[in-house]
């Protein structure tokens, strides 16, 4: 052969072999995530394939060429590798970073917001929803007996403590680590913010969280939150009934699984523990999970004279001192 022949043997085979690397090094280490603004989320589940793994990432629109993520997730045998979980994927990231973080579980966490002002079965619904177990497993997490126990609780009070904040919890965190930490969080800011106001006001810890979850069903205007616990203190520093509304609609929630737009007489009827018309004081536990802001408000209420309050038609109250007041703001 040729000097000439063989030099032209040598590119040629530098070249294509130069070719195979340079293509290979971008089907590796090129972009393959979009160019999207913000990490987008991804979820894994447990046993998840290779083939689902994809048509997650395809479908949460994170991969420009599925087929070439799958190329190279075959080719090195990470693709069996995968780690469940939720992760949040950046833009024009590479097969290998992504199946980097995937192989090795680098999850992120999920953030979630514990809304105010719900019962149980809605609780265990929102975080069925965000996080990996069902409402059914958080539900059942609230009813247990022995884990209510070592929280200080009782099943039908625990969920009254879920205090409503933003948190941040890896997505298969079981139901009971995530009640735990809710529950924890609650306790640190009880003594950080509420318990010197519940001891000049001679309140336990529950007494504060079932006064301010009637308080949150009350209100509507943050503002009012003080002035309306100051009225329920009143009430019962007097030995009054609390004559609170919030507590029927508990009642009926309990009863008969609904509530309803307005209380009636025959409501008030109804022989239950948490019937504030019939019962004195306060009832055994809170009727819904209170805000921060209805917390301090039955910590730290208004001190006033009002004995009554109505409501104005807008969202806000007419508080009186004496009945004919009130019946006057009443027919108002």
């Amino acid at each position: 052969m040729h000097a000439r022949h063989r030099f032209g043997l040598v590119a040629v085979v530098l070249f294509v072999g130069g070719l195979v690397v340079g293509v290979g090094g971008t089907l590796v280490f090129g972009p393959n995530t979009g160019g999207y603004d913000t990490p987008r989320s991804v979820y894994v589940a447990q046993e998840t394939t290779l083939g689902a793994t994809i048509d997650s990432l395809t479908q949460a629109d994170v991969l420009v060429v599925p087929a070439a993520f799958r190329l190279v997730a075959r080719a090195t045998g990470w693709g069996q590798q995968i780690k469940p979980g939720h992760y949040r994927i950046a833009p024009r990231r590479s097969n290998y970073a992504l199946l980097d973080k995937l192989r090795r579980g680098l999850q992120d966490p999920v953030r979630l917001t514990i809304p105010p002002g719900v019962q149980r079965e809605q609780l265990a619904s929102v975080l069925g929803r965000r996080l990996e177990r069902d409402a059914d497993a958080f539900r059942a997490a609230l009813r247990d007996t022995s884990l209510a126990a070592d929280l200080g609780s009782t099943p039908a009070r625990l969920f009254g403590y879920m205090l409503p904040e933003t948190y941040e919890f890896y997505w298969q965190t079981p139901p009971e680590t995530v009640v735990r930490r809710v529950k924890r969080g609650f306790d640190r800011f009880y003594e950080r913010e509420l318990a010197a106001g519940a001891d000049r006001l001679g309140l336990t810890k529950r007494e504060v969280v079932t006064l301010a979850s009637i308080v949150e069903w009350e209100a509507l205007v943050d503002a009012e939150k003080p002035a309306i616990a100051g009225v329920y203190l009143n009430r019962l520093d007097r030995g009054w009934p609390l004559q609170a509304d919030p507590t029927i609609q508990y009642v009926l929630l309990d009863t008969k699984g609904e509530r309803v737009t307005r209380v009636l007489y025959e409501h008030l009827e109804i022989d239950h523990p948490y019937n504030t018309y019939q019962n004195q004081g306060l009832p055994p536990g809170p009727v819904t999970n209170p805000s921060p802001t209805s917390l301090r408000a039955a910590a730290v209420p208004e001190r006033h004279e009002y004995l009554y309050f109505a409501a104005d038609g807008t969202g806000g109250h007419t508080f009186s001192r004496t009945l004919r007041e009130h019946n006057r703001a009443a027919e108002k």
